[in-house]
């Protein structure tokens, strides 16, 4: 089965290996080498899982092909296109082949994924106006703007006999199910289907079928068997499916958009300003359903196993809407960063988000899997992305549009042309334009800023007017001067040549025209761009430089010459294609921030910026007079001072220059610091609180003794010695260096009295004889050394469980009507005879409150 990609970022050039070693040789040598990462794949089982449910997803912030398995949303290959980051390209894929179209430069390739080779490359005009298409073994590329369409081998991209050659600025170029290729061409009202050539044979039209009035605003889209041509100005939609013919009257409030590639019997159409689907039955039934959330920025809705996929690229998810228009649970896609792309292909919906490193995969049954399409785990420690900035507020509705400004006509031979600028909308997308005079309404699509009237009399006058439409209703008029159509007309310029510079203008240049004995006083000129064209500015020279083109999409021009009764020739012939270009744009959300665990060091990241229509060919990285050229789109910059301030600009440049920088702030990575507050004693614990900066680790070392690990926001040191002088001293590091304080606390003495009360006991006199004090934890004769009697005061050190000996080992001793029905294991060690001893706890109460846990362990 065979898809068409809608446009993504990326630029092919050579091909490196991401993590892997499989590298394919090349069959041209003008096409570089291309190295895959084949996850548990061997080269036979590569070819077999073409035939799987996968497809190829873009990757721009990387410049990375990954193939998804649609069955377990896993990624099996992937493959790193150097220098590719941040670029658009065109996908167009069978199970056995790819064709890649880099937007900006303009280069196709082809991929042969049965033999893993890269096998031709071939160059085009760059920018938006050139279209691959790709179905078995047909390959097209569609020139839009020179309304040219070269069927090529899709092995060698070398052409196939002679191309069909359609009037300039047509629409579309995608393969149905049958094979067949659809192009729009809205300058006659028409669209035709093309049939790819056998050998030794040119390609053909094979149908036309007219679905609209000239001039106006046609959008393509392929069906089964098929195509559905929606007509914008007029709004209607014409479905044809073999030689069945449809015309569905629509609703259009807004600007309405369909999918290139329809997969089954209904169609949606989507109006991405109002958040509006309407979805056309195979009978020509209209249901009109509205997308959840707010915003315009819905891409076309996507029509899969009887529900509908609506991308909306503000919120980073899928609208789902099941066949009542009912929201089913909707598709996040995490991290999308910018478009949604949707393609059906092989019974599963893929959704890419080109710009992130996740998809979802979406199976007939509704099911949908995330892929990540990083998940080799190359990437290593790549910051997330900045989330999506939030969407635009709405924006502001109020009426009906102004009326068009500077509309004028020029006479010809039997004809005239009638010119304008665009009307200001008020809120609401202009629909169509509406040009009045003889002959009745011509209605023409709102990208469209010129018409030709023909049929008329030569000596009569004429005069035209022209009002906009939008969703509020029409406009007024703007009406143009008087014009008398004349056989006294000049000859158009031979040539037209088109050169685009640094600035974003166009040179456009022109011999004199033969005026047939009059005076020649200007030259029109007309931009001719895919489905549309405008008269963009009138010269008395041979020579105009046009400005306020878009940046990256492909223009030809014509010219007219006008005479001094103010009547024009034709146009001249077309000249070549050409895309204005200009400085790239500001890099996006630069960020800036320290490097915890490298000394002197910040780190970077941005968003790739725009490339206004050339490749960007680096990044200048400047930082406190230090300056970095970088391919990427991220940065280490070392060097500078320990907790130094660094003012970063990071800019882009391309063949036009550098552009506009961004700015931003970091600070490496100070030295840590320690600020000692105040200490509280215990009677085994000193408390060390901190105030630590920068610390990445923290340690302390009492009385000269080894280090041991320490919280960094400060903490108690356990298990001392009651009554003894500490030297502590606290070390705090990172990767700057290490800094320490030091002090000195003393811990709390603890004292404790004997106590021994036989007087109500059951042996009196038992006090009397005392009691025993042993050199080790247990009641052992031979380990006694005297006795002590009650009120005896003694300063205690530590505790200790008793051992074996009389007693068994742990066994509980028990002052039971002697000491307050004392119980317990435990023996403290004082000091008794100028030694450390041991009584036990039972006998012994602390002046702590008897808190035996307040001593440390023996």
């Amino acid at each position: 089965m065979e898809t068409h990609n809608p446009i993504n970022e990326a630029r092919p050039h050579r091909w490196r290996p991401r993590g892997g070693a499989v590298t394919a040789a090349t069959a041209l040598a003008v096409t570089a080498a291309m190295g895959l990462t084949l996850l548990g794949l061997g080269l036979t089982d590569h070819a077999a899982a073409n035939f799987d449910a996968s497809s190829w997803l873009w990757s721009s912030v990387k410049g990375e092909l990954a193939r998804v398995n649609g069955v377990t949303g896993r990624v099996d290959t992937r493959q790193d296109l150097a220098g590719a980051a941040g670029h658009r390209v065109q996908i167009a894929q069978t199970d056995r082949l790819i064709l890649l179209r880099d937007i900006s430069t303009g280069r196709v390739s082809a991929l042969d994924l049965a033999t893993l080779r890269a096998t031709a490359t071939t160059p085009t005009t760059s920018g938006i106006g050139v279209t691959v298409a790709l179905h078995e073994d047909g390959a097209f590329v569609v020139d839009s703007v020179q309304g040219i369409v070269r069927q090529l081998d899709p092995s060698t991209l070398t052409p196939v006999g002679e191309p069909v050659r359609l009037p300039p600025g047509v629409t579309g170029g995608v393969f149905d199910g049958a094979g067949r290729l659809w192009v729009g061409v809205p300058s006659e009202g028409t669209v035709v289907s093309v049939t790819p050539a056998g050998a030794d044979a040119s390609p053909a039209v094979t149908r036309t079928e007219a679905v609209a009035s000239p001039q106006q605003d046609l959008a393509v889209a392929a069906l089964d068997d098929g195509v559905a041509v929606l007509n914008r100005t007029s709004a209607r939609l014409t479905s044809l499916r073999g030689g069945e013919r449809r015309e569905t009257p629509l609703t259009l409030d807004g600007p309405a958009a369909l999918p290139p590639r329809i997969v089954g019997d209904t169609i949606a159409v989507t109006i991405a300003d109002t958040r509006t689907v309407h979805v056309v039955t195979p009978d020509a039934q209209v249901r009109s359903f509205t997308v959840p959330g707010a915003g315009d920025r819905l891409r076309p809705a996507v029509p899969w196993a009887g529900r509908f996929y609506c991308p909306d690229d503000a919120a980073g998810r899928v609208h789902v809407l099941d066949a009542a228009g009912s929201a089913a649970p909707s598709l996040s896609v995490t991290g999308a960063n910018g478009p949604l792309e949707l393609e059906v292909r092989e019974r599963r919906l893929f959704i890419n988000a080109p710009d992130g490193s996740t998809a979802q995969v979406v199976n007939d049954q509704h099911q949908a899997t995330e892929v990540d399409k990083y998940a080799d785990g190359v990437l290593g420690a790549d910051p997330p992305p900045d989330p999506p900035r939030p969407p635009p507020p709405p924006k502001p509705r109020r009426g009906p549009p102004d009326a068009p400004a500077a509309v004028a006509a020029t006479a010809g031979d039997e004809q005239a042309r009638v010119s304008w600028r665009a009307a200001k909308p008020n809120g609401w997308p202009v629909l169509k334009y509406v040009v009045t005079g003889v002959g009745g309404p011509r209605e023409v699509s709102a990208r469209q800023r010129e018409l030709t009237v023909e049929g008329l009399t030569n000596g009569e006058s004429y005069r035209f007017a022209v009002h906009a439409v939008n969703a509020k209703g029409p406009g007024p008029k703007r009406f143009g001067n008087p014009v008398m159509p004349t056989r006294d007309v000049p000859d158009p310029p031979e040539s037209v040549t088109a050169s685009p510079r640094p600035d974003g203008t166009v040179t456009v240049g022109w011999p004199r025209a033969n005026g047939q004995g009059r005076r020649i006083v200007r030259y029109s000129v007309t931009a001719v761009t895919e489905g549309a064209s405008e008269q963009v500015g009138a010269s008395r020279t041979m020579s105009l430089r046009v400005k306020g083109l878009e940046y990256g999409r492909q223009y030809s021009f014509t010219v007219a010459a006008v005479n001094d009764r103010g009547a024009s020739s034709k146009a001249s012939p077309q000249s070549g294609s050409v895309s204005p270009f200009s400085v790239p744009g500001q890099p996006k959300q630069l960020r800036a921030r320290t490097v915890s665990d490298k000394k002197g060091t910040i780190a970077l990241t941005w968003g790739a910026a725009e490339e206004n229509g050339k490749p960007i060919t680096g990044y200048e990285v400047a930082a406190n007079g230090r300056r970095v050229e970088v391919a990427g789109l991220s940065a280490q910059v070392d060097g500078f001072g320990d907790g130094e301030r660094v003012s970063v600009r990071v800019l882009a440049r391309n063949e036009a220059g550098a552009g506009r920088a961004a700015s931003a702030l970091a600070q490496t990575l100070p030295q840590p610091t320690i600020v000692p507050l105040k200490v509280s004693n215990a009677y085994s614990v000193i408390t060390i609180p901190l105030r630590t900066t920068n610390a990445a680790t923290c340690q302390v070392s009492l009385n000269g003794g080894a280090r041991k690990e320490f919280d960094c926001r400060g903490g108690p040191v356990r298990e001392l010695t009651p009554g003894e002088t500490y030297r502590y001293q606290v070390f705090a590091r990172n990767a700057a260096g290490e800094v320490s304080i030091k002090g000195e606390r003393r811990t709390l003495a603890l004292f404790g009295k004997v106590a021994c009360d036989d007087s109500a006991g059951p042996n009196r006199g038992y006090c009397d004889r005392g009691i025993g004090v042993y050199s080790g934890a247990r009641q052992h004769g031979s380990e006694g050394v005297g006795t002590v009697r009650s009120g005896d005061r003694f300063r205690a050190f530590c505790k200790r469980r008793g051992s074996d000996g009389d007693q068994s080992d742990g066994a509980t001793l028990s002052a039971t009507g002697y000491n307050n029905d004392k119980r317990s294991d435990m023996w403290v060690q004082i000091t008794f005879g100028d030694a450390r001893r041991y009584i036990p706890f039972i006998w012994l109460n602390l002046e702590n409150g008897d808190k035996i846990n307040d001593l440390p362990s023996c």
